[in-house]
Order: structure tokens, then C-alpha cells, then sequence
């Protein structure tokens, strides 16, 4: 619309009239707006909507002309006939027409009541539109600064999450002439919790149950918010069962009801608890675990002594090592099961007043040692594996559980075994026979050489006493030499035993390797000795006197095998 329009359309109040009734209203226009000051707030009635621009009458001889674009940004347009405020920035300008503007009245309003609100400590609302350096940039119809150290109550550590949020905030500065605006959401939240604090002190009660929000969690416990206070709920108040850490149970944020334990109204703590909104199993479980009653459970915890299993929340029972296996020693329960392990065990005893219960894991199977003489008798031949090696023996695995003894002494009828591992390997298949079971001790006692003919029992036979026999010096002692006559067969050589005359070592008649025949003059197989001469030998193929040279009937082969005999009366 053009200004000679705007101007005509606002003359048309006064066309069709009186003379008298045209001047009148003129002379009233003129009054009313001497009234009027450039840099107020007025009131005035929109008379015509167009496409650019909104006429408003304020009173004046002719309507102001305010830009459409002023009413799109608070996002509604006004209808003819409504009232609205509006700024008058001049009663003329070249054209001679009156100047108003939509924006800066509602500017105005916004700082009077910002002003109003700062002077009488009433909180402001506003909502959060970006994040800026030390805070916040807050819409409250002008942009005010909230810094990060007054938007609530604890540091927040990500601002970002409050962008788009609609706040309530106290001003705590402005300077209207800088069109600065400093803002407060926690002295609103402070004074909103003295509130809820007040109240809640008024009400609370022991016994009460109450829902709180999740406000901190601690090792030892979750801090709830009951509105305005706050109250410990202790980690062992949380669970009738066992909570590792509170926050397997709760989270930051988490609506709970709780229970008030105990309150002091002097120093305003709060006990609370969880656990204690329903029963304590323990109270009936020996109607639901009687002993001997059959069940499962998940392993929860490992001790050096055993496992602890969860048989429902709230209930935990102790398996001892000494009740996890019926066969094998059981030095760690890791051995056996692990964590979150599920396992069938068998209830020995409740003790109610204590929450203790006694598991068995071996129960659930039968002990195989009550029928162990059934299945192995002494004297039969047993095939098994060979599961560990000691320093005195061997365990062999006959069946998974049940192991068996072989002794280093009963691992050869011959040999002086000094270690197991110079018969045998771990894991190697082997068969043995078995000499001794004690069912109550659960030991079974095998032995290896007795499945072979032991060589001693017929010594007397192969080298009767008188016999000449061969063998080879294999070690040598201070007091004589061991010759071995066949494989686990050794003879004794007693120094005595070497020359007619006084020897200080056997090393001056023979030496380890040296093959020797000599003559049996001594044979006892429960001892398992054979006693050997030299010299005996010697006497026994001695020549006539006239015969004899500085050579005697003999003994010791020379380098070429050959048998050398000595006259131990001549040799030095």
C-alpha cells in the first residue's frame, strides 16, 4: 500500500462528517497525541492485515505502518480489530506519517519484565539454545548467558545435552543499557530443594516406603534422591543375595522404591533399603532346601576352601573341597569348576540361624571306592594310565576317579630305580597287577615287576654254591666290587674275597668293566645276595707245586678277552 493510500485511508475517519464533528475529532486527535512521548509503549487497534505490512491506529491522525516481517518472527499475525502494544518511535516522519514498531515494543515488555523479575528475585523462563565459552546461551526473550558453574546443582559435564531444554533461572545480573543478561538455574533448583527437603522432613517416617531417583553411586552403596533429601541405600541393603558392585542393581537416573530403615532428624541422614520390600528367604529355607534334597545352583565365588553356589536370589551354600570329588584330592576348587558354572549338588546341612548351608557336589554320584573290591581284586592284572609322577611312586588312572599306587620299589624286580621317570611317562599306558586294596582309605597299591618271573626265585638253581661263573665288575666299593652275572643279577666281591694277601682297595685287583669268572660261595635269594671269590676260585684250580710258575689258575681276562690266571701269593 502506498503512503498517499496509507495517508488517505487514514483520513477517512473524518470524510462524510460535519464540519463542526471534523474539527472536534481533530482537535481530539491532536490533544490525544500530545499525550503520546516517541520512545513509548502504546497501546493501539489493527485496522488493516496486508500482504507487507500491518496499519495499526494508535490513536493518532493517521495509523502507523508496521512490517509483516515483525509479526511472522513471533509467529502469528494479528486479526483487524485486536489490541496490541506497540513501540512509537516517531510521531512523523518525512512523509508525514507516525512510526511504530512490533519489535522493539516487545523488546521493552521482555526487559521490564526481566527487570521485574531481577528486582524481586522471581525466576525466569527461557530455553537453551546453544552452548557458548564457560556456559550456556539461553532464549528468555532476549539472549542471556547462564555459565556452567549455575545450570544445576552438581558439575555437568556435558553441556551439549542441554540445548533445546526449557529451564527456569533466577537473574542474578543485568545491565540493560549493554543489554547484558546473567542467569541462575541453580539457585531455582537450591530453593525448589529446600522445598521438597522441608516437606520431606515433615512427612518422613521409619517403615515408610518411598520412591527416589538414583542420584550417585558409590562402591559401597547407591545415594537416593527422596525429593529434596537424600538417603544412603547400602550396598548390603540391596539384595538379600549377593551384589558384587551396586551398580550390577541400579543405575544413575533409575526410579526406586525403597524403604526408610532409620532416620535422625538432627543430622538429617537417611538410611534406606531395597532387600528389605519383600521376605527374607532365610526365614523358610529349610522347607525349601531340607538336606538331602537334590537341587542346582550357580558357582557365585571361589575360596582356597571351596565354592560358594547361588541356589536362588538371596540363598548361597558352601561346597567344601573335601565334599567336590569322591576320588580325586582336590587342592583348589578352580580345579573343578569355575564362576557362572551351573552344578547339581546335594544339601548336608541348613543351619538357619547362621545362613549357612552345606552342599555336597560328590553326592549327586555314588562313591565308586564302596564297590572298589568288586571291580579289583589283589592279584589280577589292571590296564591304565600313567596321570601323575612323584619321587616315590606313580599314580595310574584305572577308571576317571579312581587312581592306583605303583611304588618306585615295585617297579623292578632288579633294577635300583631312583626316580619314576626312569621307568615311565606321564600319560604312557601300562599294565600292572594289584597287590593290596583299603577300600577306607581309598589307596589301591599296584606294582609292575610282579607281572614278570622274578629272577631271584631260582638263583639257588642257576648258580649253585661251588659253581664257577662269568660276569662283568660294574661298580666298585671300599669294601669290594659288584659283578654283574645277567641283567638284575649282581654278585658281591667282598675284598676279602680278591687275594691271599691284605688289599687296601679293590681297584688293585680289578677295575669297573673287567670280566671276571669267578666261584659262587655264597647264595641266599630272600636276601637277594650272591657272594663271590677270587681267591677261592684260585685255590680251587691251583696246579701241583712242581707245576706251578709265577702264573696262577685263574681269574681276570686280559685285554684280548683271554683268561689270565694269577698266583696272588707272588703278585705285589
Amino acid at each position: 500500500m502506498a503512503k498517499d493510500d496509507r495517508r488517505n485511508l487514514g483520513g477517512s475517519r473524518m470524510e462524510g462528517a460535519e464540519p463542526e464533528e471534523r474539527m472536534e475529532d481533530w482537535f481530539k486527535e491532536g490533544s490525544t497525541t500530545s499525550e503520546f512521548e516517541e520512545g513509548e509503549v502504546v497501546r493501539g487497534r489493527v485496522v488493516h492485515v496486508g500482504t507487507s505490512e500491518v496499519l495499526v491506529d494508535v490513536g493518532y491522525k493517521s495509523e502507523g505502518a508496521i512490517p509483516i516481517e515483525e509479526f511472522h518472527r513471533h509467529g502469528t499475525l494479528p486479526k483487524v480489530g485486536e489490541e496490541i502494544e506497540v513501540y512509537l518511535e516517531a510521531k512523523e516522519d518525512s512523509e508525514g506519517l507516525i512510526v511504530l514498531s512490533k519489535d522493539k515494543a516487545d523488546k521493552i515488555k521482555v526487559w521490564d519484565a526481566i527487570t521485574q523479575a531481577y528486582e524481586k528475585a522471581q525466576p525466569v523462563e527461557g530455553r537453551v539454545v546453544e552452548v557458548v565459552k564457560g556456559g550456556l546461551a539461553v532464549d528468555v526473550g532476549v539472549k542471556a548467558f547462564l555459565p556452567g558453574s549455575q545450570v544445576d546443582l552438581r558439575p555437568v559435564k556435558n553441556l551439549a545435552s542441554m540445548v533445546g531444554q526449557l529451564i527456569r533461572a533466577k537473574v542474578i545480573k543485568l545491565n540493560r543499557r549493554r543489554g547484558n543478561v546473567v542467569l541462575s538455574r541453580r539457585s531455582v533448583l537450591e530453593e525448589e530443594r529446600e522445598e521438597k527437603k522441608k516437606h520431606t522432613l515433615e512427612v518422613l517416617n521409619e517403615g515408610m516406603v518411598l520412591t527416589g531417583t538414583v542420584k550417585n553411586i558409590t562402591d559401597y552403596g547407591a545415594f537416593i534422591d527422596l525429593g529434596g533429601i537424600d538417603g544412603l541405600l547400602h550396598v548390603t541393603d540391596m539384595s538379600w543375595g549377593r551384589v558384587g558392585h551396586p551398580s550390577e542393581i541400579f543405575q544413575v537416573g533409575d526410579q526406586v522404591e525403597v524403604v526408610v530403615l532409620h532416620f535422625d532428624r538432627e543430622s538429617g541422614r537417611v538410611s534406606l533399603g531395597y532387600k528389605q520390600k519383600s521376605n527374607d528367604p532365610w526365614e523358610t529355607v529349610e522347607t525349601r532346601f531340607a538336606p538331602g534334597t537334590k537341587t542346582h545352583g550357580r558357582v557365585v565365588s571361589l575360596t582356597n576352601y571351596g565354592a560358594f553356589v547361588e541356589l536362588e536370589p538371596g540363598v548361597e551354600g558352601l561346597v567344601h573341597v573335601s565334599e567336590m570329588s569322591w576320588t580325586r584330592r582336590v587342592r583348589h576348587p578352580s580345579k573343578l569348576v569355575n564362576v557362572g558354572d551351573e552344578v547339581e549338588v546335594i544339601v548336608l546341612d541348613v543351619n538357619r540361624a547362621a545362613k549357612r548351608i552345606s552342599l555336597g557336589m560328590k553326592q549327586v554320584e555314588p562313591d565308586p571306592w564302596t564297590t572298589i573290591e568288586e571291580r579289583y581284586k589283589p592279584g589280577t592284572r589292571v590296564s591304565g594310565k600313567v596321570r601323575n609322577l612323584t619321587d616315590f611312586g606313580a599314580f595310574i588312572e584305572l577308571e576317571p576317579g579312581v587312581d592306583g599306587l605303583l611304588h618306585i620299589s615295585d617297579m623292578s624286580w632288579t633294577r635300583n630305580v631312583g626316580h619314576p621317570s626312569e621307568v615311565l611317562k606321564k600319560g604312557q599306558d601300562i599294565e600292572t597287577q594289584i597287590l593290596n586294596i583299603d577300600r577306607d582309605n581309598k589307596r589301591i597299591s599296584l606294582g609292575l615287576k610282579q607281572i614278570q618271573p622274578d629272577p631271584w626265585s631260582t638263583v639257588a638253581q642257576r648258580y649253585p654254591m661251588g659253581s664257577r661263573v662269568t660276569g662283568k665288575v660294574v661298580r666298585l666299593t671300599d669294601f669290594g666290587a659288584f659283578v654283574e652275572l645277567e641283567p638284575g643279577v649282581d654278585g658281591l666281591l667282598h675284598i676279602s674275597q680278591m687275594a691271599h694277601r691284605p688289599i687296601a682297595t679293590p681297584g688293585e685287583v680289578v677295575n669297573v668293566g673287567d670280566e671276571l669268572t669267578l666261584l659262587v660261595i655264597r647264595v641266599d635269594p630272600h636276601e637277594r645276595r650272591i657272594g663271590l671269590s677270587l681267591k677261592e676260585l684260585a685255590h680251587a684250580v691251583a696246579p701241583p707245586p712242581e707245576a706251578m710258575d709265577d702264573r696262577g689258575g685263574g681269574g681276570r681276562k686280559g685285554k684280548r678277552g683271554k683268561s689270565r690266571d694269577y698266583d696272588y701269593d707272588d703278585e705285589e
